[in-house]
């Protein structure tokens, strides 16, 4: 599928990594529909992307919410004339030890069920709920061919501190394979990329000591730019013969 063709949503659009693809996207002709919780950063987003070649619509959704998933589909269909990408992008963090033992007190804290089950519903559920909403309505309307890209992360092979976030992007990998088996008789294909450490506005406020921690167990040396994230999405989108694997763009590192 040619960028121009492209007609889609991306979720967690309105900022970090997911702001440069709805942006990316549109310079190359493409028609997205950003979709977030924040309202300052859709408006502003949209504001960015007046001008470029192709559209920018966005609309408020939160993709844990089975209802307003099924809205989203419903509006991005509507606004696009039918779809046939997504990017599922949208995540979050909630990071902490399973088991930590207080070093003063003794007592042994440890990761709550609600935090566990934030980063489950945001991360894994929502890219589930926004897959199958797109998939039965392109397999219903038969606007085929069609691609779904996923976010996963190196964090897929096991991120101390990390147990919720690592279970949710190792799954996104696994059912990408899954889906891809399952999609392709219908014209659907499945890409995932797993992103390592990137240059995003939540890392650029981390302390420059942890930045350069985390720099040194890069082989390269450096963080990746969004834009070298995007190649991952781009080569996804645009190869026709490639469904269903998880791409690693991450310099080399292991967790």
């Amino acid at each position: 599928m040619k960028l121009e063709n492209f007609k889609g949503i991306v979720t967690g659009g309105a900022s970090g990594m997911g702001r440069h693809f709805s942006l990316a996207l549109a310079r190359a002709g493409a028609t997205v529909v950003a979709a977030d919780m924040n309202d300052e950063g859709l408006n502003s987003l949209v504001a960015e992307a007046a001008g470029l070649p192709g559209k920018v619509f966005v609309h408020k959704a939160d993709v844990s919410n089975e209802a307003e998933v099924v809205g989203l589909v419903e509006k991005a269909w509507e606004l696009t004339g039918g779809l046939n990408g997504l990017v599922n992008n949208a995540g979050i963090t909630r990071d902490g030890l399973l088991c930590r033992p207080d070093k003063e007190t003794g007592e042994v804290k440890t990761m709550t069920l609600k935090a566990w089950q934030q980063v489950l519903d945001v991360n894994l559920t929502g890219v589930f709920l926004c897959t199958r909403e797109f998939s039965s309505r392109v397999i219903k309307h038969k606007t085929a061919p069609a691609v779904i890209v996923n976010i996963s992360s190196i964090s897929r092979y096991g991120n101390m501190g990390q147990g919720n976030y690592s279970a949710a992007k190792a799954a996104v990998a696994a059912d990408t394979e899954v889906w891809g088996k399952e999609l392709a008789r219908f014209g659907i294909r499945t890409g995932c990329v797993a992103p390592g450490f990137t240059e995003t506005p939540m890392t650029a406020q981390m302390r420059p000591e942890m930045l350069e921690m985390m720099k040194k167990q890069i082989p390269l040396g450096r963080a990746a730019t969004p834009d070298e994230q995007f190649q991952g999405v781009k080569f996804i989108i645009e190869c026709d013969f490639f469904t269903g694997r998880t791409i690693d763009i991450d310099g080399g590192m292991r967790l």
